[in-house]
């Protein structure tokens, strides 16, 4: 059972990595630093955002308009790092 629980915990800060690496992304597409045009990075997006979209939009649809500003990440990163917490603190100290 606590292998079970070492996966979940690896793939949620496995998915944490993929949710800073999109927001990190979508700020050099929005600067013009990497080309959206290049088949590569257009790939590398498309997978990057169907990963994290399902979680991030019913976040955004939460928050109120923030002027352009989007906190969604933080507040998905904020919830993993709580689940994360809560397995550790709580559950695994209780698995055999």
């Amino acid at each position: 059972m606590r292998a079970l629980l070492d996966l979940v915990l690896l793939v949620l800060k496995l998915y944490g990595y993929v949710i800073i690496i999109v927001a990190i992304m979508s700020w050099l597409i929005a600067f013009n630093v990497i080309n959206i045009y290049n088949n590569v990075v257009r790939s590398i997006w498309t997978s990057l955002n169907a990963l994290t979209e399902p979680l991030l939009r019913p976040i955004r649809a939460a928050l109120p308009a923030m002027g352009g500003l989007d906190i969604s990440p933080i507040v998905l990163l904020l919830l993993l790092f709580l689940v994360e917490d809560i397995i550790v603190t709580y559950i695994y100290p209780n698995v055999f």
